[in-house]
C-alpha cells in the first residue's frame, strides 16, 4: 500500500489518472496499492463516467480491490456490496448506473461474496423480485450475469439464471439481446438453442466489455459462438 497521504480530491485525481493510462494492467497494480477503503469512494463516482473506458475500468478496479479487501475484512466488503444494492433501490433517489456491473465484477473476483450475493444479481432479472426496467440497467445486469458465468457458472445455474435470461432475447435493445446471447452461451443453456438460432440473422452491432477491452460485435456472431459453445 502506498505510504503517500492523499486528500480526497487528490486521491480522486490520482485514481482517474490511473484509469486513463494506456497500460491499464500496470495502473491497476498501482490502484491496488492505494488505501482500499478510501479509493473505493472515487471508483463509485466513476461508475457513471461519460467516458466508457473510465467507467468500465472502474468496474474492473472495484472487483479486484474489493476482493482483496474481503480477504482481510469480509464485513467491509459486504458494506460495499450493500452500498451497490442501495444504489439500485428506488428509495436511494438515484438510478444506479454501473452498480450491477460492479457487483458482478466483485463476485467474479471473490467466490465467497459470489455465494452470498448471487441471488441478488439474479433477482434483478425476476419480475417477481427486484426486476430492473430501465434498459441501461438491464444491460448492466445481463453483462454481470455473463461476467459471473465466466468464473462461477454453477452459482448462477443454481439460481435458475438461464430461465430469467431467456426473455432478454426479445428485448428491443440490441445490446441487451447481444449480452443475453453471450451470457447464455457461457451458462451452457441447451434449452435456448432454438432462440439462439432465431438470432443468427440479427445484424445489429453492440459494444461489449470483454477481457478488459471494449469491443464491437454483431448479435448474429455472438449467437453463432453461443451455439458452438453448446455443441
Amino acid at each position: 500500500m502506498e505510504s503517500v497521504k492523499y486528500s480526497g480530491r487528490a486521491l480522486k485525481r490520482k485514481a482517474l489518472d490511473l484509469l486513463g493510462q494506456d497500460d491499464f494492467d500496470q495502473a491497476l497494480d498501482e490502484l491496488c496499492r492505494l488505501p482500499g477503503r478510501r479509493v473505493i469512494n472515487p471508483l463509485f463516482s466513476f461508475l457513471c463516467h461519460t467516458d466508457q473506458k473510465i467507467k468500465w475500468r472502474a468496474v474492473t478496479a472495484m472487483g479486484v480491490i474489493v476482493a482483496n479487501l474481503a480477504e482481510k475484512d469480509m464485513e467491509s466488503a459486504r458494506v460495499i456490496m450493500r452500498r451497490l444494492m442501495w444504489m439500485l433501490n428506488d428509495e436511494s433517489g438515484g438510478i444506479g448506473w454501473g452498480a450491477p456491473e460492479a457487483m458482478a465484477e466483485i463476485m467474479a473476483c471473490h467466490e465467497g461474496l459470489a455465494k452470498e450475493y448471487v441471488h441478488i444479481l439474479v433477482s434483478y432479472m425476476r419480475e417477481d423480485a427486484n426486476f430492473l426496467e430501465h434498459e441501461i440497467l438491464q444491460r448492466g445486469v445481463v453483462w454481470g450475469v455473463g461476467r459471473l458465468a465466466q468464473t462461477h457458472p454453477h452459482l448462477l445455474q443454481s439460481k435458475n439464471a438461464i430461465q430469467y435470461l431467456q426473455p432478454y432475447f426479445d428485448s428491443k435493445d440490441a445490446t441487451v439481446r447481444g449480452l443475453a446471447v453471450w451470457a447464455l452461451g457461457l451458462l451452457g443453456a441447451n434449452t435456448s438453442r432454438a432462440k439462439l438460432e432465431g438470432l443468427l440473422g440479427d445484424n445489429d452491432a453492440v459494444e461489449i466489455y470483454l477481457n478488459r477491452k471494449l469491443i464491437v460485435r454483431h448479435v448474429k456472431d455472438l449467437a453463432e459462438e453461443a451455439l458452438e459453445e453448446l455443441s
